[in-house]
């Protein structure tokens, strides 16, 4: 007889749970548009612009930068909070949410795994009631207070592969890790390639499937 592998559907945030983007509403309301913007505008004279344009990395760590350093965990954790509420009460996709309580009711693990932060992810995920959340984590200082870097690479792309399998391999090391269990992951966008091209059942949200996502298996 065989034995069913545990069951783990892994989602992406933006453009896949919710409506909309995430990251930059929650930039503003932490930082305010117009310091936010400022400081933005004075980090990229000292970078190549057409750089920049390219690379969201980059981009992205000079608005945590902007955005997080010097500022108080305690208060950051208040506007996430109040961000992850707002997001759960008005920006979520009704068909994505429904295949998410779907995998709930039948019992399978469900993880958040996405480049957005992961200061308002974690109360967003309480409220969808998930089972953890892996996405991009900052740094705090001896004082409590966030440096405005990120402990470790932004989580998209490969980096979404590699914090899964880190996690598959710390919560499931009995039966192989990742070896040992059936990922579904749902994603909307290149930046989740990789982790639906390393499920074993890729859902590509709100569009026609992409031709590189084609030959994955189903």
């Amino acid at each position: 007889m065989t034995t069913e592998l545990p069951r783990i559907a892994a989602f992406d945030v933006d453009g896949t749970l919710t409506t909309r983007d995430c990251v930059v509403p929650f930039l503003r309301r932490v930082a305010g548009t117009p310091a936010l913007v400022q400081q933005l505008a004075l980090d990229v004279r000292q970078i190549v612009p057409g750089v920049v344009r390219r690379d969201r990395d980059a981009l992205k760590a000079r608005a945590a930068r902007a955005a997080f350093a010097g500022r108080p965990v305690q208060d950051v954790g208040r506007h996430a909070a109040e961000f992850a509420r707002t997001v759960h009460a008005s920006w979520l996709r009704a068909d994505t949410v429904e295949m998410l309580r779907n995998h709930q009711a039948a019992g399978d693990t469900v993880l958040l795994v996405s480049a957005s932060f992961e200061v308002y992810l974690r109360p967003l995920g309480g409220l969808l009631g998930v089972d953890d959340v892996l996405a991009a984590r900052l740094v705090t200082d001896h004082d409590q207070q966030f440096t405005g870097e990120m402990n470790g690479p932004n989580c998209r792309g490969a980096e979404k592969v590699r914090r899964l399998h880190a996690w598959l391999d710390e919560h499931h090391r009995d039966i192989g890790g990742r070896a040992g269990v059936h990922v579904t992951a749902y994603g909307d966008s290149t930046g989740d390639r990789e982790m639906l091209l390393d499920a074993d059942h890729p859902v590509f949200v709100g569009g026609r499937q992409p031709d590189w996502l084609a030959a994955s298996p189903t």
